[in-house]
């Protein structure tokens, strides 16, 4: 598929009816079930996390004492990038995502996993 060029963190991410909709006041508001998305599985080389720790520093010293505050390893990989310090290869799949952010989301989530197993797709001893 090649590298990336860029990552953009999306975040408040649910599927609504038949759309797939971003409720974080980014364009667009709406994502096509076809959009490529990282849902965090990164596999990085280990020189990454000397360069990440130092954008870890930096965020701490202003975002640390925020109750709400997250590092998005997507940023991270969007900032390596643009900074020139490596590439990021896209691994593309063809499994549809499970959004869990919340307590509520666990229902869909465990659904969706039972179907991959009843079907075979997953391992039945997944869980052992």
């Amino acid at each position: 598929m090649g590298n990336l060029i860029g990552v953009t963190e999306r975040l408040n991410i649910a599927r609504k009816e038949e759309a797939v909709g971003c409720d974080d006041g980014l364009e667009p508001a709406q994502l096509k079930d076809d959009t490529i998305v990282s849902m965090n599985f990164w596999c990085f080389d280990p020189s990454v996390f000397a360069y990440s720790s130092k954008l870890f520093q930096q965020f701490l010293a202003e975002k640390g004492q925020e109750e709400k505050s997250e590092f998005f390893i997507p940023i991270v990989a969007d900032q390596f990038i643009r900074d020139g310090e490596g590439r990021v290869e896209v691994i593309p799949t063809s499994s549809i995502w499970f959004g869990v952010t919340y307590k509520n989301d666990a229902p869909a989530v465990k659904a969706g996993i039972d179907k991959l197993l009843s079907t075979g797709e997953y391992p039945s001893g997944l869980w052992h």
